[in-house]
């Protein structure tokens, strides 16, 4: 009998920070990705469209038949979680909460930061989680737009990626923060240089890593988790833009040299979508 794999989607390759820790702690699952590149970044644009196209990816992971879908995306999570989990018959996990309770978990002075996309940001989602389970935490929040870009376009390792990442933390190193969420999955990308910037007196969450441990905990609970056999796991890639480019940063970000990445129009998606609705 064939495994039934977790997906995963996002807006670009933020998302394969989520998978290289989810194929790390869960080396018996198969895994399907899918990355939004054509229309990355999702943060600046309107919470309906973000929505839109989040259903968009996840009904191209539903024909896959998976069992699980990790919405490995900030902005995805903020504008589409609560719909999809009312509406699919499957476990849907996002990013914000497991983000939000490690936080919680890891700072001793109660001043939390967190970085993320305008989108994310502006919904007010991490503060919201943060101060509903401890009420007397301050919350700092700053928009970087221009990280995920210099991620998506692979110079998070150039000059002008540091010169950014330190101009766009100045205002936040001044609130004296001792704990930063890292809440957008790009981000872990840039991280030595956010961790250089802010010091090694703050701690930085990873809210992707955070939600693989949430997940590994879900699939015992369900009694959904594959156990280790000969069957070969199944890892596919998918993007909506350069299969190039996502095959160049994935590979290097994944240690792994034959990745089977296969373009998907943005009409293929919506011909999913359509036919499924008709």
């Amino acid at each position: 009998m064939k495994k039934q794999a977790i997906g995963l989607l996002d807006s670009g390759v933020g998302g394969l920070t989520v998978m290289k820790e989810a194929m790390k702690q869960l080396p018996n699952e198969s895994f399907y990705y899918i990355g939004d590149t054509a229309r990355c970044p999702y943060g600046p644009r309107p919470k309906e469209q973000v929505k839109e196209f989040t259903w968009d990816l996840t009904k191209f992971l539903l024909e896959k038949n998976i069992k699980m879908l990790i919405i490995a995306c900030n902005t995805a999570t903020a504008a589409a979680l609560p719909e999809l989990k009312k509406v699919l018959d499957i476990p849907v996990i996002g990013v914000i909460l497991p983000g939000s309770r490690a936080a919680i978990k890891t700072t001793q002075m109660n001043r939390i930061g967190i970085i993320g996309t305008e989108g994310t940001i502006l919904s007010g989602e991490y503060k919201k989680a943060i101060t509903k389970k401890q009420a007397n935490t301050s919350v700092f929040s700053q928009a970087c737009p221009k990280f995920v870009p210099l991620i998506e376009s692979n110079q998070f390792s150039s000059a002008i990626a540091k010169k950014v990442v330190t101009e766009s933390l100045q205002g936040l190193r001044k609130q004296k923060v001792d704990t930063l969420v890292m809440g957008c999955t790009h981000y872990p990308l840039l991280r030595p240089l956010i961790q250089n910037v802010m010091g090694d007196t703050v701690t930085l969450i990873d809210s992707g890593a955070e939600t693989v441990n949430e997940v590994s905990v879900l699939l015992d609970y369900y009694d959904m988790a594959e156990e280790k056999s000969e069957q070969p796991n199944e890892r596919k890639f998918y993007t909506t833009g350069s299969v190039n480019m996502f095959k160049e940063i994935a590979s290097d970000w994944l240690e792994l040299n034959e990745l089977e990445v296969e373009q998907v129009s943005i009409a293929r998606l919506k011909g999913i979508i359509d036919n499924e609705r008709t």
